[in-house]
């Protein structure tokens, strides 16, 4: 399967990157792509939430899992466990993306988010992602999320935004099929 670039954000000190049009029935999958996710304010998370009306509202009910590997360059602590406090269970809440990221130049995050087959009105949209960023605690960090859009409408946009301030970020969405 081939995957196309369908478009790309690049944000400056933007309090979100919003993609509001072609996220339609032309894949099944569309891939996200976030490089150079950098927040304003320290310690804060990188989240997303779907709408189901063009971008005008984000709310989706999402429930979902999260666990993450973590090692701190001081080689004082190393864990890998489930993270509750990333969990959704039939939220409309945004979902974390990114933990705790710090601001300083060494710190940030990238990584994927896998949206499946958004445009379905009979099932629940699956996703899952991976990301890696800087701790604002200077860890290295892995997160692994899944879940799902609780929701038979049409996921037709999708929101990035830190929980607090603002970001610079390059997302790209993809389609595959």
């Amino acid at each position: 399967m081939a995957m196309t670039l369908i478009t790309t954000n690049t944000s400056s000190d933007a309090a979100t990157s919003d993609f509001t049009s072609s996220i339609d029935n032309t894949y099944k999958l569309y891939i996200f792509k976030y490089y150079d996710v950098n927040p304003a304010t320290d310690h804060v998370n990188f989240t997303f939430q779907g709408s189901i009306d063009g971008g005008s509202s984000y709310g989706v009910t999402i429930t979902s899992t999260s666990f993450r590997a973590y090692h701190y360059e001081d080689d004082a602590s190393a864990v890998f466990g489930y993270v509750t406090a990333a969990d959704l269970a039939e939220s409309t809440d945004y979902k974390i993306l990114g933990r705790e990221i710090g601001n300083g130049s060494d710190e940030g995050a990238a990584g994927e988010l896998f949206l499946f087959n958004p445009s379905n009105t009979t099932y629940v949209k699956h996703f899952y992602a991976t990301t890696q960023m800087m701790y604002s605690d200077d860890a290295s960090m892995i997160l692994y999320q899944a879940g799902y859009f609780n929701d038979t409408n049409d996921i037709d946009a999708i929101q990035f935004k830190m929980s607090s301030g603002n970001m610079d970020a390059v997302i790209k969405m993809y389609g595959v099929g």
